[in-house]
């Protein structure tokens, strides 16, 4: 039997960068002489430098001792700190750090640490930019061609390149990284992207709550050095092993969007009657669905459910597909045995025997977690009718919120391990359906296939958009007679599975 293959390439990748700084991805050569040489050619261009007045002196670097070094390097490998190699470049933070409102829209760039994205390079979508009077105005923190960004907090120890820009000043959030020999950058980027490069972050980081770092002690970072030519082999080679993780992402995505495609193929299929055939002694949904109301007016007479408004009729353009003939165009309001609502705002507690159910409940994969559930102040449990407390069938959807609005999740006992009571939070719908006249699973399977529509459904500004109620009620649904409903139920249980199957999976980047 295959079984599933899971790559984390996001754990690949650090892999891949621990043993290239280690010298364990390429070959040691005698031509390539030792890095003491190259070591020697750097300090000479330090001193250059320092002599020309273009950088300062600085003062001297600690030692580095035998108790520092974190593992072995080759014999031609030398020890040295980043301050030997590099000099860190603070921006200005005087009286001229640029204020938001002086940000313009096009002109030069003002980088900080949320424009660095996650592959190492800077994201000029997001870029904020000043004018050129203002960046005249800047005396410190000038990028140059070939410099290196370094995060001193907020996205704390992230590593950029700074192209697509060739012009710019940095915010108080960076650092620049700018080498004595430029020939060092790719071996340099791929050490600060490594976890020895983490461990040195941890060893200097203030350890506040919200930490930060100084470009003072950015420069006593430990890096193993390799000669000129091996850095170059190392850099060629890890952009290789990089490709083939990135061919995996690709691959992975593709595969994740086919099975989407299939999954969404097979309930379109199953709600058109095309996956069951249509037998005559189930009898008419017309049938069912005047069962289902006489029923819905026994429980009202009862009191155990309140009178609606009635719903409009279907108009002809409402009607996205055809049906079998036995089958019936309904509003989802029309066969619950409940009111579609919204739940109530909690308060809540550390202690109590009463779950509140959230969206995030509701999770992505598609599956209940109650793990993620609060609970109730029982101070306030009289504000919650009996037939609010959610029951094994009932349908949860997401209300509200970017990402998570639309959402279609189905609560069974098996997701309830505490056999706690749950009431839904004001931010989650939930569907309750008559279990002898409807099979709710027929109604999840619907709405889930109606998930990208509801997900797009809301109501209100771009950042408080909401799913309504009534937009939930008024969904035309198509209605097979019961006997059906539970073949087609069966068949995508069967089916659904099939369309995971056995492959390689991919996490992270």
């Amino acid at each position: 039997m295959t079984k599933n293959l899971h790559i984390d390439t996001q754990a690949m990748r650090a892999k891949i960068l621990d043993l290239a700084i280690q010298g364990k991805l390429t070959d040691q050569r005698e031509e390539d002489g030792n890095a003491r040489d190259l070591l020697r050619e750097i300090q000479a261009e330090k001193e250059k430098l320092i002599k020309e007045k273009k950088i300062k002196k600085g003062k001297p670097l600690p030692e580095i001792t035998e108790e520092e070094k974190p593992f072995e390097i080759p014999e031609n490998w030398e020890w040295v700190r980043l301050g030997d190699i590099a000099q860190a470049v603070n921006g200005d933070r005087g009286k001229n750090y640029p204020k938001r409102e002086e940000y313009v829209a096009s002109g030069i760039a003002w980088i900080n640490a949320g424009h660095i994205t996650d592959d190492g390079y800077l994201n000029a979508d997001k870029m904020n930019y000043i004018t050129p009077n203002k960046y005249d105005s800047l005396r410190n923190g000038k990028i140059q061609r070939n410099d290196l960004l370094f995060c001193l907090r907020g996205s704390f120890g992230k590593v950029a390149r700074i192209e697509p820009f060739c012009e710019g000043a940095i915010a108080s959030s960076l650092a620049i990284i700018r080498l004595f020999n430029t020939a060092l950058r790719a071996y340099l980027f791929i050490y600060l992207k490594s976890p020895q490069a983490a461990n040195e972050l941890n060893k200097y980081a203030n350890g506040t709550a919200q930490p930060n770092l100084a470009a003072k002690d950015v420069l006593k970072y430990l890096i193993p050095l390799p000669p000129l030519a091996e850095q170059h082999r190392i850099a060629d080679k890890v952009s290789a092993l990089f490709a083939q993780l990135d061919a995996i992402n690709k691959a992975y995505e593709e595969y994740r969007e086919l099975q989407q495609a299939m999954k969404a193929k097979l309930l379109d299929l199953a709600m058109q009657g095309k996956l069951t055939d249509q037998r005559k002694e189930d009898g008419d949904a017309r049938d069912l669905f005047n069962d289902i109301q006489k029923e819905k007016q026994r429980l009202i007479a009862e009191k155990k459910i309140k009178k609606e408004k009635p719903l409009p009729e279907i108009e002809a353009d409402e009607i996205p597909f055809e049906i079998p003939t036995n089958w019936m165009w309904a509003r989802l309001g029309d066969i619950v045995s409940k009111t579609i609502k919204r739940g109530k705002s909690p308060k809540y507690s550390i202690t109590g025997d009463v779950l509140v159910f959230a969206q995030k409940c509701n999770t992505k994969p598609g599956r209940i977690n109650l793990e993620l559930a609060k609970k109730l102040d029982l101070s306030t449990l009289k504000k919650y009718p009996e037939e609010e407390f959610m029951l094994s069938g009932d349908i949860v959807i997401n209300s509200t919120g970017n990402g998570t609005m639309g959402r279609v999740g189905f609560f069974r006992d098996k997701d309830n391990p505490y056999n706690l009571k749950i009431v839904p939070d004001s931010h989650v719908t939930t569907i309750r359906v008559l279990h002898d006249l409807i099979d709710s699973q027929y109604i999840f399977y619907f709405l889930k296939k109606l998930q990208p529509k509801l997900e797009s459904s809301g109501d209100g500004s771009t950042n408080q958009k909401e799913l309504k109620a009534t937009i939930i009620a008024s969904i035309c649904i198509p209605l097979p007679p019961l006997d059906e409903q539970k073949r087609i139920v069966a068949k995508l249980d069967e089916l659904l599975p099939l369309c995971n199957v056995p492959g390689v999976y991919s996490k992270g980047k």
